[in-house]
């Protein structure tokens, strides 16, 4: 059964910073294109950021290059996703997906799987 299990999440001030994780069991983590989706409330999810099986490659939405970091260990099956300089219009559920597609594809298609963990919180505030 794939599980994948995110944590990390939480209230901070704008401009602030959080990690978020992944933990993932039920296949074989190195063989997959891994993404970060959100969903703020009322609207529907938006792809984050995306990284290849090797970790060698990394794509980001526009509203956040410069600003988030993706990266994997593959040795932990984990899934990360540093945040700096948060905005409030970084508030919502963030969720790591596996994706369907290669991960040069995200920036321009929907790409991911359509199972999800239970997401992490991130709510950025004054």
């Amino acid at each position: 059964e794939v599980r994948l299990v995110e944590s990390g999440g939480g209230m901070v001030q704008p401009g602030g910073s959080l990690r978020l994780s992944c933990a993932a069991s039920g296949f074989t983590f190195d063989s997959v294109d891994m993404s970060w989706v959100r969903q703020a409330p009322g609207k529907g999810p938006e792809w984050v950021s995306g990284i290849n099986r090797g970790g060698d490659s990394t794509y980001y939405t526009d509203s956040v290059k410069g600003r988030f970091t993706i990266s994997r260990d593959n040795a932990k099956s984990t899934l990360y996703l540093v945040m700096n300089s948060l905005k409030p219009e970084d508030t919502a559920l963030y969720y790591c997906t596996r994706n369907a597609l290669p991960v040069e594809f995200c920036p321009v298609t929907s790409c991911y799987e359509s199972h999800w963990g239970q997401g992490t919180q991130v709510t950025v505030s004054s």
